[in-house]
C-alpha cells in the first residue's frame, strides 16, 4: 500500500474531545437560527440562572425530528467546551450564551447525522480505528495515552468513538452533498486574479530584494557624486549583462549586508523604503531596477521574490525522501515495530548503518528494492501524517518512528529543491483557493438548509 493515498478526514482532538469545535462549521459562519413554524426559538428559551433549582434526574431538553437531546448530554458537552475555551484564553461568554451555542451545535449535528443515516451513509469499525489513530498522532501521543487523557477528562472510550462516528458521518455527508455542488470555471479564476491584482496594498505584498549600495559621503562634492554615479552605472550594466549579483555585492557594495549577497529578506512592501518599492513595483522576480538615488547613495536593486496575499507563490519546494515501512500484524505489534525502527534510526545517526541498505533488507514497501527511495515529491503527494513529519526534517535528518494507516515508518529527507511554477500550475493553485472559498459559502447554505428542514421541539431548558 502506498503512502501517497490522500487522507479525506482530518480529525482533531481539540474539536472532538473538548466540545466538538464551537467555533467551527455553522457557528463559525455566524449563522442564526430561523425557527420554522411550530418551533420555539432557542433565544427565547429560558436558561438556568444561579437561583434555578437543579433537577436530580436526567430529562429531555429538546427533540430533533423526535430524537431526544438530554440535559446530561448538554452538560457534558458544555463542560468540555468550557475547558477548551479556558485553555485558549481570552474572555469567555456568559454561561447562558455558551449553553445556547452548545445546544444549537448539538441540534445541527443531530440533524446532519440523521440525514446521513437516512441516505445510507455508514462508518465501519476500521474507519473509526483509523480516525482514532489520527487524533492520537496529531496530538503526538500514542493510543494508550489518548485513552488515559479521555478518561481523565471524563469522556469514556465508547462515547469518544461515537463522537468520532458522528463527525465522520457528517464529513461524508458534506462531501457528497456540498463538495459536488462546487465548480470552478476559468472565468472564476480570471475574476479572482483581477480582484487580487486590483486590491494590491503594501501590507498585502511581500518582496525580497537584494542591493548593491554605492555610498555617497554626506558632504561629497559634485565631482565626487558624479564619479560615484558613474561607478554605480557600471555595476548596474554588469549586473544586467548577467554577472553573478551576489559576487558583485561582495566585490563592490558598501552596505553591511554584502556577505549575505545583499539580500534584505522577504518582508511586506510597507517595510521597505518607498523609493525601493516604487522602483521595483512593475518588475518581475529576477529583474534589476534602474539606479535609485537616496540620501545614503546609489542603489542597484534586484527583485528576488514577490508574493501577494491570495495569490500563490511563483515557486514550490520539492522533497526527495526515502523510508522504511514495517506493517504491524499478528507477529509484530505496533510497539515492537516502533522499537525496531528506533534501533535502526540510532544506527543510521551514529553511522553504524546505511539507511538505504536497511530499507533494502527490511522495508515492507514496494520501494524497498530502491533503498526506500520515494523520488521527488510535490506538496500534497503523501498522506498528511507522513508529509507533516517529512516537512519538519532537514536534509540528511532521520525522523523518529511514525505511525500512519499503512504501518510504521522511518523517514529520511535526502534533499530539497525549489522549482518555478508554470502558468498552468499557478492557475491550478488559484483554482484550489477559489474552490475553498466557494466551499465555505456552499457549506453555510447547506447547514442552513439542513437546519431549516429539521423539526425541533424545545422542552425544559438545560440546567
Amino acid at each position: 500500500m502506498n503512502v501517497r493515498s490522500p487522507l479525506t478526514l482530518p480529525v482533531l482532538l481539540s474539536s472532538l474531545c473538548l466540545g466538538l469545535g464551537l467555533t467551527s462549521g455553522a457557528l463559525a459562519q455566524g449563522l442564526r437560527m430561523s425557527p420554522a413554524p411550530q418551533q420555539r426559538s432557542l433565544s427565547a428559551m429560558p436558561m438556568p440562572t444561579a437561583t434555578s433549582q437543579p433537577r436530580q434526574a436526567d430529562y429531555v431538553v429538546a427533540l430533533v425530528n423526535s430524537e431526544p437531546i438530554t440535559n446530561h448530554e448538554v452538560q457534558a458537552r458544555l463542560a468540555r467546551a468550557s475547558q477548551q475555551l479556558a485553555q485558549q484564553g481570552g474572555e469567555l461568554p456568559s454561561r447562558e450564551d455558551l449553553t445556547r451555542m452548545v445546544l444549537e451545535r448539538i441540534i445541527l449535528e443531530r440533524a446532519q447525522v440523521q440525514v446521513a443515516k437516512e441516505t445510507g451513509i455508514k462508518v465501519d469499525e476500521l474507519a473509526l480505528d483509523e480516525a482514532e489513530k489520527t487524533v492520537a498522532r496529531q496530538n503526538r501521543i500514542d493510543l494508550p495515552e489518548l485513552h488515559r487523557r479521555l478518561k481523565a477528562d471524563g469522556l469514556s472510550h465508547a462515547r469518544f468513538r461515537e463522537d468520532l462516528r458522528q463527525q465522520i458521518l457528517i464529513q461524508r455527508l458534506r462531501e457528497r452533498d456540498v463538495d459536488t455542488r462546487v465548480k470552478v470555471s476559468e472565468s472564476d479564476i480570471d475574476q479572482y486574479l483581477r480582484e487580487q491584482q486590483s486590491s494590491v496594498r503594501p501590507a498585502d505584498q511581500q518582496i525580497n530584494l537584494a542591493q548593491i549600495l554605492v555610498e555617497v559621503p554626506e558632504k561629497a562634492t559634485a565631482a565626487q557624486v558624479a564619479s560615484l554615479q558613474t561607478k554605480a552605472r557600471r555595476l548596474l550594466e554588469r549586473a544586467r549583462s548577467g554577472e553573478d549579483f551576489a559576487a558583485l555585492v561582495r566585490e563592490a557594495s558598501d552596505a553591511p549586508d554584502r556577505l549575505g549577497g545583499g539580500q534584505m529578506g522577504l518582508r511586506t512592501a510597507d517595510r521597505y523604503p518607498e523609493l525601493f518599492v516604487a522602483a521595483t513595483q512593475s518588475l518581475s522576480p529576477g529583474a534589476i531596477a534602474d539606479l535609485v538615488r537616496s540620501d545614503a547613495g546609489f542603489h542597484i536593486l534586484k527583485v528576488l521574490e514577490k508574493q501577494q496575499a491570495g495569490i500563490p507563490a511563483a515557486s514550490f519546494t520539492q522533497h526527495h525522501a526515502r523510508h522504511i515501512l514495517l506493517r504491524p500484524g499478528p507477529n509484530l505489534s505496533e510497539a515492537a515495530a516502533k522499537a525496531q525502527l528506533d534501533t535502526w534510526r540510532r544506527q543510521v545517526v551514529s553511522k553504524e548503518a546505511d539507511f538505504a541498505d536497511l530499507a533494502k533488507q527490511h522495508s515492507q514497501d514496494t520501494s524497498a528494492s530502491q533503498g526506500g527511495d520515494l523520488g521527488w515529491s510535490n506538496p500534497g503527494t503523501f498522506v498528511p501524517e507522513f508529509e507533516e513529519v517529512l516537512l519538519a526534517l532537514a536534509p540528511g535528518e532521520v525522523s523518529t518512528p511514525l505511525v500512519s494507516r499503512f504501518g510504521v515508518h522511518l523517514i529520511q529527507l535526502v534533499e530539497t529543491r525549489e522549482l518555478p511554477l508554470t502558468p498552468r500550475q499557478q492557475r491550478e493553485l488559484v483554482r484550489n483557493v477559489v474552490r475553498e472559498r466557494k466551499l465555505e459559502e456552499a457549506l453555510a447554505d447547506w447547514v442552513r438548509e439542513t437546519r431549516s428542514r429539521a423539526f425541533v421541539e424545545f422542552r425544559d431548558p438545560p440546567q
